[in-house]
């Protein structure tokens, strides 16, 4: 029996991830499917003023939401799930539960970015594939937004110039 691990986050996105599985489960049954949700731990500055209850409820209550449309695509195609609810660094969480979990690979979807994007992004994808022995499948997302496709690259290019002048003076 084959081991998924979809990590989601509740982005349009994960969808295509999601979507990519039920393909594959319709074509092989024989796949044991586990939906990740890692919830990013709050600040100290947060949690001081907070108490442990309501910190759990929240990291709680976020997670069924970024974990709503996962269940809506698998249930509708009746396939059978695991859901998993962390807390902790995205990549690390991913990689470390996919060990555990003894998955065979791990399904993400990445949006479509730029050269420049994905330079300047701290990208939870990216950091993934570094960390983790276990084969990753990458499903592209949405393509890029016009800001990404426009507004970087001139922000960048006028940002080089004016260093460039202020170098000249």
């Amino acid at each position: 029996m084959t081991k998924v691990l979809i990590p989601v986050d509740g982005s349009r996105n994960s969808e295509f991830a999601l979507r990519h599985v039920v393909r594959q489960f319709m074509n092989n049954t024989a796949m044991e499917v586990h939906v990740l949700n890692v919830q990013q731990p709050l600040s100290s500055y947060v949690t001081r003023f907070v108490s442990r209850n309501n910190v759990r409820d929240y990291h709680h209550d976020e997670a069924e939401k970024a974990l709503r449309p996962a269940r809506q695509i698998l249930d509708s195609f009746g396939i059978p799930y695991a859901v998993h609810i962390e807390l902790g660094p995205r990549a690390e969480t991913i990689t470390d539960a996919a060990h555990r979990l003894r998955c065979d690979h791990i399904v993400m979807s990445a949006a479509r970015k730029n050269t420049l994007t994905r330079l300047v992004e701290n990208s939870t994808t990216n950091r993934v594939l570094e960390l983790t022995s276990v084969p990753v499948e990458i499903i592209a997302g949405d393509s890029v937004s016009k800001w990404e496709r426009y507004g970087i690259p001139a922000s960048l290019g006028t940002l080089i110039a004016l260093l460039l002048a202020a170098a000249a003076d």
